[in-house]
């Protein structure tokens, strides 16, 4: 059996991950004046990830360039632990929009957007490029009543643990824990599953 698994791990693809500068051309509708972080303060990181398909694909995230040491660590035992990504991809291939983004479960970082919550209208983490949302179906944001994405009801019973939900002790939450962003799901009035962020917002 030992010789099978080192066989196996023999097989599977090294992590690996890029680094480079983005411009504001490079980011057409995720960024714009008056945005809380310019275009230098933000770094577009390409990562290994394991699919749901069980197979070996890149995909990258727009972050803060402050938090990319963060983001290669995760992103390093996700794919030691081969927990599975839908898709990852920066917002603007969506357009900017993140319901669009959410329905198709990308797992995306960067958005100069303000915070869906109740309150004054106030600048979302992600538009610091501090906040990664994970496999947004699986881990669906419930805002009162409403879930986002629809798809995302389907995952709203969270003691049924299925590939790619985050829960308590599981790979995706101990993962962020470890180099000590917080969880959304911890909020009891609004959980945000698929949300990670530097500031705990």
């Amino acid at each position: 059996m030992k010789l099978v698994f080192l066989a196996l791990l023999a097989l599977q693809p090294p992590f690996g991950h890029s680094v480079s500068r983005v411009t504001a051309a490079q980011l057409p509708y995720s960024w714009h004046r008056g945005c809380p972080v310019a275009p230098a303060q933000l770094r577009r990181v390409r990562l290994s990830y394991w699919g749901f398909d069980r197979r070996a694909h890149t995909g990258a995230l727009v972050v803060n360039v402050s938090a990319v040491g963060d983001v290669v660590r995760v992103f390093r035992r996700f794919y030691a632990a081969r927990f599975p990504l839908r898709r990852m991809r920066p917002i603007d291939a969506y357009q900017g929009k993140d319901e669009r983004s959410l329905e198709h479960d990308n797992t995306t970082g960067f958005n100069c957007r303000y915070a869906v919550a109740p309150g004054p209208k106030r600048w979302s983490v992600h538009a610091y490029g501090l906040a990664i949302d994970v496999d947004p179906v699986e881990n669906p944001y419930v805002e009162g009543g409403r879930v986002h994405p629809r798809a995302g009801r389907a995952f709203l019973d969270r003691s049924h643990v299925r590939p790619g939900m985050a829960v308590w002790g599981g790979t995706l939450v101990r993962a962020f824990a470890a180099v000590g962003w917080r969880w959304g799901g911890r909020w009891t009035s609004a959980p945000d599953y698929q949300h990670f962020s530097r500031t705990g917002g």
